[in-house]
């Protein structure tokens, strides 16, 4: 009942995630804000806007870190990116960026090859509350010693330090670097293609979803990638016994990219 709530009232549909995340997900908002009983959570969801962001914020899964899983960063730098160089104009698309971390280590990425001034990036992301904070490009410092470990073992030759500007808590990355970045609000559960890639990474989401909502979040990414464009998903994820598993070669070394062959 609280899922058909939200679909009638803010076009947002839940009912295709893994029921036992959202149970979970569900459950931790509740307790954490007291709500005395079910039926009050249900009314302060469906008449307190404000309300309803927190929900989507804390239903959404949004852990993520710069140069996650070095060795995949390692993969596009040597696999990837070689191939895209070879295009007179290269468009990328971060499914599911959440905050957007992810999305600043392509542009790093794209940076060190010489290749940023001829590339945009599309961020995209369920929850706007997110997308605010990689418009902002701005990190916490703490967290910069992990990402420049990260960066390192990635292939990283720079000292990462280079790319933000640290004042008191806060790592303020560098403005060139989100020039080619055009953010927006997408939903993989109801939006369609909006434009044709060579490259569509979309890490850590698909496992949230069930079989259903998977198959058609994968045909989505197939219909919007060009052929012998490259699909990058997440450690856990695989396209493996999907209807478009056919049309795709992964790349060696085992790593989470598979390149469009049909």
């Amino acid at each position: 009942m609280l899922l058909n709530d939200v679909i009638n009232l803010y076009g947002y549909d839940f009912t295709e995630y893994s029921k036992a995340s959202l149970r979970r997900r569900i459950q931790r908002l509740f307790s954490i804000d007291k709500f005395p009983a079910f039926a009050e959570f249900r009314y302060r969801i469906k008449n307190d806007p404000e309300y309803f962001s927190r929900f989507v914020e804390e239903i959404t899964v949004n852990v993520t870190e710069m140069f996650r899983d070095p060795s995949f960063y390692q993969a596009l730098r040597e696999e990837v990116l070689p191939v895209l160089a070879t295009h007179p104009f290269i468009r990328i698309w971060h499914a599911g960026c959440s905050t957007g971390e992810e999305v600043y280590s392509m542009a790093i990425l794209l940076h060190e090859a010489n290749l940023l001034h001829k590339s945009l990036l599309y961020a995209t992301d369920i929850n706007p509350t997110v997308l605010e904070k990689l418009r902002s490009g701005i990190f916490p410092l703490s967290q910069m010693k992990q990402y420049s470990e990260n960066y390192i073992l990635s292939g990283g030759k720079d000292e990462f330090s280079r790319y933000y500007t640290a004042k008191y808590d806060r790592a303020k990355f560098d403005e060139n670097l989100s020039k080619g970045m055009i953010v927006s609000t997408h939903n993989l559960v109801s939006d369609r293609s909006f434009n044709a890639f060579q490259l569509i990474v979309c890490r850590n989401v698909l496992i949230y979803f069930d079989k259903g909502l998977k198959d058609k979040a994968l045909s989505l990414f197939d219909e919007s990638l060009e052929k012998l464009g490259f699909l990058a998903l997440g450690s856990k994820e695989n396209i493996k016994f999907s209807p478009i598993a056919h049309k795709y070669r992964q790349l060696p070394d085992r790593q989470k990219i598979w390149r469009k062959i049909e």
